[in-house]
């Protein structure tokens, strides 16, 4: 396992259950990704750049995909959920359609390859 895996596994049902979900679908999406550590969070990162964190607050699970362009190019697409220029909050029980993350994960990793001229 790695820092996002740990970071997970350590959490109670059902805030692990969604972040689980995430981690795999970015896992699937860029099986390049590996578990790090971004901005002194549990990160996925890609090419040596932060793809993906997500978080545990208080009240919320907190996903950040380090790039306020991907949050506004889906910006359209987050009404019910309470969000800012580098992160998008969530509960489980109201939690962000896969489809929606899907979007997310392939945006930033777009991102990256763009700014690494792949």
């Amino acid at each position: 396992m790695g820092e996002v895996s740990d970071y997970i596994a350590g959490l109670d049902a059902p805030e692990r259950d969604v972040m689980e979900r995430i981690r795999a679908r970015a896992v699937s999406l860029v099986p390049d990704a590996v578990e790090g550590v971004s901005y002194g969070m549990p990160a996925l990162r890609y090419r040596d750049s932060p793809l993906l964190s997500i978080m545990k607050a208080k009240a919320h699970i907190g996903l950040y995909p380090y790039s306020p362009p991907v949050i506004e190019a889906i910006s359209s697409e987050l009404e019910g959920y309470s969000w800012a220029k580098g992160t998008i909050r969530f509960t489980p029980e109201h939690p962000l359609p896969d489809s929606l993350v899907d979007r997310i994960i392939l945006l930033r990793r777009d991102e990256i390859d763009e700014k690494k001229k792949r």
